[in-house]
């Protein structure tokens, strides 16, 4: 018989996000003008993850559709992100570029915010591997 696993609550996860991006070594050293906010979209939870400077300064979990301003989105089914939060991802779940080609994860909004800051979102995203998956 095995034991029932279930996601950290909404609150929980965003908490845990917020710590382990702030204290990633990789972003406080290329985040100095890592500032934006982008919304998480996961299907059964949604995000908005507000960053100045390299450090997150607040996560809105499940936010209405005018409560919080963000320049652009990350969207996918919470199987994708389930899977984005495995310790050795499968393939094409191991980076937004290749989940939006081959799998169903979708890139909206102002992209050039994304592309300015893409490298610490690749690392924010990498860190699902330790934190776990938003859903």
């Amino acid at each position: 018989m095995s034991a029932q696993t279930s996601a950290p609550t909404a609150e929980a996860w965003a908490e845990a996000f917020a710590e382990a991006s702030n204290n990633d070594t990789e972003i406080q050293a290329h985040g100095k003008y890592f500032t934006c906010s982008y919304l998480l979209d996961a299907t059964d939870r949604t995000y908005v993850v507000q960053v100045e400077s390299g450090r997150v300064t607040h996560v809105t979990s499940n936010p209405g559709p005018l409560d919080v301003a963000y320049q652009f989105a990350i969207r996918a089914s919470a199987g994708t992100w389930r899977e984005f939060g495995q310790p050795v991802p499968a393939p094409m779940f191991h980076g937004i570029w290749a989940a939006s080609f081959q799998r169903d994860m979708k890139l909206e909004g102002d992209i050039l915010v994304l592309m300015q800051n893409l490298r610490c979102i690749t690392r924010q995203v990498e860190l699902l591997r330790v934190v776990g998956s938003p859903v």
